[in-house]
């Protein structure tokens, strides 16, 4: 099989959550234990840093990579899901896995991959594991898919865990509580590994505090620190994570990376590690704005942020997937703009139609389109030189226009 070929192959396994949603959730780690196993037990062969959490575990791993890759240390970087391309998902030193070395993987492992019926999530995983294995890197920052306990990553053990913070998000799966979605995440953190977490928040303390416990971990909370951090990520949310990611490689056990180090990494995530889709600015004139923000405690934040922004009109393009609590949502967003609702193109995509009849019962008043492009260039048409158009609501919206 080519690339292309290959990438086909393992979308068409297993239902993917990217597409599909809560039916491509495997709920234990058999499958991933059994593909450790066929390649040998790559991720026992790296140092690693597990991070997890609801939100800005993707941007806390590559400002983690960036700083390890400052201090000189071949760094391997596992992120999900990916924005345009699939490699962007395995990288060391922010270059992207070969694809080449995608369709190797999947041709020697194919048989197995097949007996096994291992999900597309699991496939990549592995892939990645078998990578930083035989490029062999110094250390690799691993984000969580979905979850923690269950989630495929969960096979390692790393040098220190990371958890960004809680919120409401896949709770289909995930649990309806703070408390639930906590026993998740806390799922990552393993026996005398010390956590990181990166916002104090009292109703998920003691959850914490009981893994802790059980695991004779020690904890320190990020969100203690005072300091703000320089970094060329723009979304005021990056505060939060770069205090998450300093704290985490100051307590990160031999590794010798300088306080240079620190404020070069958080300053060049972008070059270093090709980080898209966090209030990345696409233009001028008009001002276009795109964020992956795609739930209740991810969008407070953008949306306050874009309040601050100076513009005579404000211009919506907005798309969301299925799952989505829309009433936990809609409600955040600016009732003076307009808007141009959207379905991603993915199975998971909710309908335009559902999308603006639901924001209507919110006073968000706009136009329907059939696909993200088509509302995006609309809005490019209607705004004039001081608008501003903002691009959101999805991942799956953000990665059909940058």
């Amino acid at each position: 099989m080519n690339y292309q070929q290959t990438l086909d192959w393992m979308f068409e396994q297993l239902p993917m959550y990217q597409r599909e949603g809560k039916t491509a959730f495997k709920k234990d780690l058999t499958n991933i234990i059994a593909l450790s196993k066929e390649l040998n037990f790559p991720e026992k062969k790296f140092k690693s840093i597990h991070v997890g959490g609801t939100n800005g575990k993707g941007s806390t791993s590559h400002m983690l990579a960036s700083i390890l890759q400052e201090a000189g240390y071949k760094v391997g970087l596992y992120t999900s899901p990916h924005l345009k391309n699939f490699t962007e998902r395995i990288r060391i030193n922010g270059k992207e896995i070969p694809e080449e070395k995608v369709t190797l993987f999947i041709d020697e492992n194919k048989t197995f991959l097949e007996k096994q019926k291992l999900s597309f999530f699991e496939m990549t995983v592995g892939m990645a594991f078998d990578y930083f294995s035989k490029e062999k890197v110094d250390v690799a920052v691993i984000e969580v898919g979905l979850g923690g306990r269950l989630d495929s990553t969960n096979i390692i053990t790393p040098e220190i865990s990371v958890i960004t913070n809680i919120g409401l998000d896949h709770t289909q799966i995930l649990g309806e509580t703070l408390q639930e979605i906590a026993f998740e995440k806390a799922g990552i953190i393993k026996k005398n590994v010390p956590v990181i977490i990166g916002e104090k928040q009292e109703e998920v303390v003691k959850v914490f505090k009981e893994k802790i416990e059980e695991t004779s971990s020690n904890m320190f909370v990020a969100s203690d620190d005072e300091k703000i951090y320089q970094t060329d990520l723009l979304g005021d949310y990056q505060k939060s994570n770069s205090k998450t990611a300093v704290r985490t490689i100051r307590e990160l056990m031999g590794f010798n990376v300088s306080d240079k180090n620190i404020s070069d990494g958080l300053l060049n995530v972008v070059n270093n590690t090709n980080l898209k889709g966090r209030w990345q600015v696409l233009q001028d004139k008009p001002k276009v704005i795109c964020d992956t923000a795609h739930n209740k405690e991810g969008l407070e934040i953008v949306l306050n942020q874009l309040k601050k922004e100076n513009y005579k009109k404000l211009h919506i393009v907005l798309g969301v997937v299925s799952d989505k609590k829309l009433e936990d949502v809609l409600c955040l967003f600016p009732k003076e703009a307009t808007y141009y609702f959207s379905k991603p193109n993915i199975p998971r995509g909710l309908s335009e139609s559902v999308l603006k009849e639901s924001a209507f019962e919110f006073d968000l008043i706009g136009k329907k389109f059939s696909s993200v492009k088509e509302a995006y260039q609309s809005a490019l048409v209607v705004a004039n030189q001081g608008d501003i158009i903002y691009v959101g609501g999805s991942t799956f919206v953000v990665a059909e226009i940058i």
